[in-house]
Order: structure tokens, then C-alpha cells, then sequence
């Protein structure tokens, strides 16, 4: 299988499998002389980790992560220092739990990777999906706790702010509030609404899709391209990746199509301080696929997870009709925990710009 690396100068490539014995990521193109601590990715990992609520996955992983090279360790023996060398970082596997699907071994669960899978390589790890189960996004989590190092004064945060048919009210946000409650919303006025919504989803049996944000600040400005290394292509294709993301918008994204040119222009003024600033923000942080030095807004939608106990219809491997419902641990609601994974992603696409316009104009 090919296809396993993203980025151009900051290159990211993953490996393992959901039910393999562990699974990582080599980090190639970080520059030397970057610190950073375990601790420090740790905490990235802990946010996208599972089993923290009954609103995620009871898979129990502890997603202990270790760096195996790349790095000089400092003498107060936690600070490591980049060298300029692949940084490999590897996660454990401590809780699979293979037999949950051998009932699904030969069949083809809808919505899922499952027939595509099979029907491309003749070959397909039915144990959790193997390279297409969203467990193999931890790796590229701990690639993004590097990234946001690359980039001087770099803030990427994300938020839950939609699920199913409820959505936050933005007049709450609060991004203090992300990390207080388990769906990692910025409105407080919303985690009741999302709790008693997704428990009538779980105990159903059944899933539902979310709406993630994700918003990076202290973006140099100049980032990207005009023509085919737009600043977001590069954030839409890397988020389309992330598993079960549907769809992606910039700024206002699809709302721009109902806006007249008054209304979507974001108008400039001189500041104070003799830099240009924005009075609105439609674009999302990005104009003619250039970083605009106005935050950078990305929004993407995640759809139900597939494996749920409703049965549905479907076939197996020898072309049988079937009826199918998938046991086992699964998220009722993965885009809670596509939020830590769509920073990540947003922070790697930023960090391989950064390090290409520096490469390219000699500035920064």
C-alpha cells in the first residue's frame, strides 16, 4: 500500500495498524533546534485518546507516546532537542480486541471502507479496519504537537460546533470551555443539549455525524501559493483525509454563496501599530490561496460512524445478501474526537507552508 506520506518539506508518514502491535509516524523535515517535551504531545494525544467518556469509545488505550530518534535529550531529562533527523514516534496497542469482529470477517458493513477496501488490494484487515480505521489518526496527532513548534507563536485550537441537528450558539463561544466538558464545545450552554442527544443516539444502537472549526492564529502572513500550493487546497486536502470527513469549507465556505460583494468583502484599514487589519473575516484568513495574516478558519463535517448495531443490508466476499450490525467498542459520535485530529492536520498543512516560503523567498 502506497500513500502513507503528506506534506512537501515538513513530510509526514504513518504506519500500523488498529489491532497491529503499535502503531506511529516518522516526522521528516523538522528543523534542528526545535524543544519540545513527551509531555507536550502527550497532551495533544490525550485529548483524541478513547474511553475518557461513555460519549466515545470504550476501547481503553493509554496512547503513551514514545520518540525513538531524532531528538537530543537535554539534561533535565524531558527536554528533547530536534536534530534535523527523521523524528519516529511510536503508540502502543494495549487493548484490541479482535474477536468483536469476526462476525463481520467476510462482510461488508455500509458506509464503511470495507468493500472499497477489499476490492482494491484482494486483501482487507477486517480487525477494526486495519489502515482505515481512524485509530491511525493518533499518529498523525503526535505529528501535529511537532508542527506547532515548526512555527513561531503558532495557536491552532478546534471545537465541536455542530451535531446532528444542534448547533452551538456562537454568541456563547468561549474557548475556555473546550477542554471543560466531552464534547469539546466552546458554548457551556450546549453540553447538556449535545448530552441528552447523543444518549438517545447510543443507547439506540446508532451514530450521528458532527461539524468541527478549527481556527489558527499568529499565521505569518504569506503563506501559500496563487496557483497550485494554495495555503487551502493544502487544509482541505489534509482534512479530507482524516476519516469520515465529508466535506470541508474555508471562512464562511458555503455561506459565501449567498452573500453579495459588499457584503462578503473583507474591508482593510491601517491599525495603530502600522500593519493593515481586517474588519470582517469571510475569507477564512487566506485570499488568492495566501495567508492574509487574519486567522485561519476551517470547517469540516463528519459523518455518522458506520459501525453501529442497527442491522442494515448489505453483501459478503462471495456476493451473499446480507443483514448486517457490527459489535464491539465504536464511537457514537467520532467528530468528538476528530477535533485534536483536524488541529493537528491544520497545524502540519501550516508548518510545510511555513518551511516552503522560507525555502522559496528567504524571509521569515
Amino acid at each position: 500500500m502506497s500513500h502513507n506520506t503528506f506534506g512537501h518539506l515538513f513530510r509526514v508518514t504513518t504506519w500500523g495498524e488498529s489491532h497491529g502491535i503499535a502503531l506511529g509516524c516518522v516526522v521528516d523535515g523538522c528543523p534542528p533546534g526545535i524543544s519540545f517535551t513527551e509531555a507536550e504531545i502527550q497532551s495533544y494525544l490525550d485529548k483524541r485518546r478513547p474511553g475518557q467518556s461513555k460519549y466515545t469509545t470504550q476501547r481503553r488505550e493509554p496512547d503513551q507516546v514514545r520518540v525513538l530518534s531524532g531528538v537530543m535529550l537535554q539534561d533535565d531529562g524531558l527536554t528533547m532537542i530536534s536534530t534535523g533527523t527523521p523524528i519516529s514516534m511510536m503508540i502502543e496497542n494495549t487493548d484490541q480486541r479482535s474477536k468483536d469482529y469476526g462476525d463481520i470477517a467476510r462482510q461488508y458493513r455500509p458506509g464503511h471502507a470495507d468493500y472499497t477496501y477489499d476490492i482494491k488490494y484482494g486483501i482487507r484487515d477486517y480487525r477494526g479496519g486495519g489502515r482505515s480505521s481512524a485509530r491511525e489518526t493518533a499518529a498523525r496527532v503526535a505529528a501535529g504537537a511537532i508542527a506547532r513548534k515548526v512555527v513561531p507563536g503558532l495557536v491552532v485550537r478546534g471545537a465541536l460546533v455542530g451535531m446532528g441537528i444542534h448547533t452551538i450558539d456562537r454568541g456563547r463561544w468561549d474557548w475556555d470551555e473546550v477542554n471543560n466538558n466531552p464534547f469539546f464545545t466552546p458554548d457551556p450552554g450546549s453540553v447538556d443539549i449535545f448530552a441528552d442527544y447523543l444518549d438517545g443516539i447510543r443507547k439506540a444502537g446508532s451514530s450521528i455525524g458532527a461539524v468541527v472549526e478549527v481556527v489558527a492564529e499568529n499565521v505569518p502572513t504569506g503563506l501559500g501559493a496563487p496557483v497550485y500550493g494554495k495555503l487551502d487546497q493544502d487544509i482541505a486536502s489534509y482534512l479530507m483525509s482524516i476519516n469520515a470527513v465529508k466535506g470541508v469549507e474555508i471562512g464562511d465556505g458555503f455561506d459565501t454563496a449567498r452573500l453579495t460583494g459588499e457584503e462578503n468583502a473583507d474591508e482593510m484599514r491601517m491599525g495603530n501599530d502600522g500593519k493593515p487589519i481586517f474588519l470582517s473575516n469571510h475569507a477564512g484568513g487566506i485570499l488568492g490561496g495566501i495567508s492574509s495574516g487574519a486567522p485561519i478558519v476551517a470547517r469540516f463535517a463528519v459523518k455518522p460512524t458506520s459501525s453501529i448495531l442497527t442491522p442494515r443490508r448489505s453483501i459478503d466476499a462471495d456476493g451473499n445478501q446480507v443483514d448486517i450490525m457490527t459489535k464491539g467498542r465504536h464511537d457514537p459520535c467520532v467528530g468528538i474526537r476528530a477535533v485534536p485530529i483536524g488541529e493537528a492536520m491544520v497545524a502540519c498543512a501550516i508548518a510545510d507552508h511555513y518551511l516552503r516560503h522560507r525555502g522559496q523567498t528567504g524571509r521569515i
